[in-house]
This record gives C-alpha cells, structure tokens and sequence, in this order.
C-alpha cells in the first residue's frame, strides 16, 4: 500500500520539476524528498522522474499519474479551503423553517444582526405552519426550526423557549362601541371570528381555550397565514386573536380597536427545535448559539 504523503510530495516535484523546489515549499529537506520519490517509484514498479542536470521531467507514466494526482490534490485544497471559510464564516447555508408568527416577533431581528456580522453566510428561510416546520425538521429539510407553542415533540427533536408572547382579541372599527366593555367569552357566540385554518396550532389551542369554558370555537373566515388575519379585521369581517406587539401600530393609528376579555388568553413561547441526531454546520451553530443570546 503506497503511502498516501508520497503522492502529495509526489505533485510537488512534478508541478515545480524539481527537488529541491519540492523541499523548501514542504519544509523539508532534499535527500528526504529524493528518498520518498524512489520509493514511489519502487513500490509503483515504475520510474516516474527521468534527472538530468538541467532538472527533472516526467515519464510517460509520470505525466499520467501526475493527471490523477493533481485533480485529488486540488480537490482536496478545495475542501480544505472551504472549511476554513466556513469556520471563519466567509461562506455557508442555513436552512431555516419558521412559522410567521415566530419570523415577525423575534427572528427578523436576530437574522439582521447575525447578517451584518456575517453578510457571506446565505440563509433560506421556509414559512411554516409549526406542524409543518416539525415535519420538515424531522425529515432533515432544515436546520433547525423557529415556531411557536402549542406544540407536540418527541426525541430525538430538542426545543428550547426563546421568549414569550401574549395575543389579545381586535377588531375592526365597526366593532369599536363593543369594545368599549369587557366581556366574557360567551359574549362572542353571534361575532365572526377570523382565524388561522385547522391544520395550525394556533387555531387548536383557541379551541382548547374556548373548550375549557364550555364553548366551541368555530371560525367564519379562515387565513392562510397570519400576515393576513390584520387586514381581514381591519376590513371587518369579523375579529379576531393577534400578537399584542404586533398589533400595537395598527391600534395605535385607530384601525383596529382591543376587545378585552374576563377570561385571560394563554401566553405563548417562541421556541427554538432542532434534531440531536443531525449534525449542524459551523455557520448553524453559529446562528443557532446567537439565538440563544
């Protein structure tokens, strides 16, 4: 079994023709370079090199191993190369499932930091239900996964709460006299309700929600995501549930008006879920330890 060094001197000597050359850019010295050449030669049964004093050239045979050699070699020092950009994070992919919720509260602000400090690390970002986002992570579609509670996991899936969050009920300008008073959940039998579709967590923790006060939850009007509940409500086609931070712009310029209720609405987390028997490259740990921050 050759050894694998000579192949890397190997290309040294046939790239520069010569020893010595070979030597000082391996560090090493002439006769050592010399000795493992001949031994190349002697255990491939074949002469490589022919010497002269004008220098050394290629045998046939050399030329054609030279041609292998050289492609391994280069391609290696690609490699090698890669991941030292990658370790200093000159270069990367992270794959990111969110679900909408989680991207507009917390991760657009963390993405723009880690970005501005790492501009050549690309990030794709796949919107997603947490069900979804669950479903991905376990095929091994993403990273890692930033969604929102309820939710259901089993090992080898991690998660780990990166803030909390409340919703609080709105509607539009037409219900502004009924939000006027607090009231009970039970008040709201005869009012459509916007909501996220069945397929979410969302909408199953307001089921449960209305279930534990002996109501069913059913929704008029179904969105796709929850970009779209805000301006359905705002059109007044019915209230809704919505993240407070995120709503606060809306009522703040009187298009839609808070709804309180006796009954306090659940608080929720952002959570961060990753896969422990999937390993991460150095720019998703990187993003991953950030989130953590």
């Amino acid at each position: 079994m050759v050894n694998y060094d000579y192949y890397r001197i190997f290309y040294f000597v046939a790239q520069y023709k010569s020893f010595t050359k070979a030597a000082e850019l391996l560090d090493n010295s002439q006769p050592n370079i010399t000795r493992c050449m001949n031994n190349l030669e002697h255990e491939l049964n074949c002469k490589l090199f022919v010497r002269s004093n004008r220098g050394i050239t290629l045998t046939p045979e050399g030329l054609r191993l030279y041609e292998h050699v050289s492609i391994a070699y280069e391609q290696l020092l690609i490699g090698e190369q890669e991941l030292q950009r990658d370790k200093s994070l000159e270069s990367g992919l992270i794959h990111i499932g969110a679900s909408e919720t989680a991207l507009h509260l917390m991760l657009l602000h963390k993405l723009e930091l880690f970005h501005e400090k790492y501009p050549h690390v690309r990030l794709k970002i796949s919107n997603h239900s947490t069900p979804q986002a669950i479903t991905a992570l376990r095929n091994g579609l993403v990273d890692f996964a930033i969604v929102t509670t309820p939710l259901n996991i089993k090992k080898p899936l991690q998660k780990i709460s990166l803030s909390t969050f409340r919703e609080i009920l709105i509607g539009g300008l037409k219900y502004a006299d009924f939000a006027s008073q607090v009231h009970n959940l039970k008040d709201l039998n005869d009012i459509p309700f916007v909501s996220l579709s069945t397929e979410t967590s969302t909408r199953e923790l307001y089921i449960e929600y209305f279930l534990r006060y002996n109501l069913p939850f059913q929704a008029d009007m179904e969105a796709a995501t929850t970009d779209q509940i805000l301006p359905m409500i705002q059109h007044n086609l019915g209230i809704g549930f919505y993240p407070e931070a995120l709503a606060q712009e809306s009522i703040a310029r009187g298009e839609v008006v808070p709804i309180q209720l006796v009954e306090p609405i659940p608080e929720r987390e952002v959570c961060l879920l990753w896969d422990t028997t999937h390993s991460q490259s150095i720019a998703a740990q990187k993003l991953k330890a950030s989130l953590l921050t």
